[in-house]
């Protein structure tokens, strides 16, 4: 039992004091990097997925 609450001690304790919480700033400026990034690879996800089924689609017509 002292184990469990050594380790509900020692991450209350962490938690609150050696670990460094981002200014607001600093989070929406990092929330703002991550839908840029997640917008442009979404991107060219749609654009290889266009172009392999307009291959696709190339290469089907040609054994009809």
């Amino acid at each position: 039992m002292n184990k469990l609450q050594a380790y509900f001690r020692d991450s209350y304790e962490e938690l609150v004091e050696k670990v460094s919480w981002p200014t607001w700033a600093q989070l929406q400026q990092s929330t703002s990097i991550v839908l840029v990034a997640t917008l442009v690879i979404t991107g060219v996800v749609w654009l290889m997925d266009l172009g392999s089924s307009n291959i696709l689609k190339f290469v089907y017509s040609l054994f009809k």
